[in-house]
This record gives structure tokens, C-alpha cells and sequence, in this order.
């Protein structure tokens, strides 16, 4: 997996790329809950900070997480938090969901972070 270096993170960002990083997982009574967190840059030229936790609905022939259903319908996109600037995302997004400085990807690589988690888990 390539990792996005700090300033790689912080160039995506200005630019308006989504990135991403994999929280893990956490085994419910009879199912697994994906967590995983996006920060985007709005047209508002405000950061937003997402929180998904979906279901486990994926496959290697399925890797689409983007496609399975999150845990809350009432949040299709997460719980979304809005900052005034990168540092303030980026602080939140390690403050409160334990995100590190040095696993965030490119949007859509999120599918390769599920990849290893299959292959981990089989």
C-alpha cells in the first residue's frame, strides 16, 4: 500500500483530493462493523472529516466498500464534521478517531486497505 507522505497529504488536500484512511474493524455479536474516515475539501474551502462504519457486505469479488450499507441509514455519508482549515481536520481526524499521521491514502485506495483485511482474515 502507498501511503500519502505529510505534505502529500496536505498538496491532496489543497487540491481538492479526497483522502482516506482504514480505522479497522469491530466484531458485533453476529456481524463486523468497517470503520474508516475521508476528509474532503468542500467548495466552501472548508475541510470536512467523515466517519463511516458500514457492514461487512464485501468479498474479494465485492471490494466496492463504498457500496455497502453504513451502520446508521440516517447518515448515508458518515458522521460529518466541517473544519476551517487542514491542520484542524487532520488533528481531529487523530484526536478522535485515532487516525495516524502516516496511513492516509488516496480516495478509492480505501478498496486495496480492504483487500489486505480480507486476505488477513481468510
Amino acid at each position: 500500500m502507498i501511503y500519502l507522505q505529510n505534505e502529500q497529504l496536505r498538496t491532496n488536500l489543497s487540491l481538492g483530493r479526497t483522502v482516506e484512511q482504514w480505522l479497522g474493524y469491530k466484531q458485533e455479536d453476529h456481524y463486523i462493523v468497517l470503520r474508516w474516515i475521508s476528509i474532503e475539501k468542500e467548495s466552501s474551502d472548508e475541510y470536512s472529516v467523515a466517519y463511516i462504519e458500514s457492514f461487512d457486505e464485501g468479498s474479494e469479488d465485492f471490494l466496492d466498500i463504498y457500496e455497502f450499507s453504513t451502520l446508521d441509514p440516517d447518515e448515508p455519508l458518515g458522521i460529518v464534521t466541517t473544519f476551517s482549515t487542514i491542520d484542524e481536520a487532520i488533528s481531529f481526524s487523530l484526536d478522535q478517531y485515532g487516525a495516524k499521521m502516516d496511513s492516509f491514502v488516496s480516495a478509492g485506495m480505501i478498496q486495496e486497505e480492504y483487500r489486505t483485511y480480507l486476505n488477513e482474515k481468510n
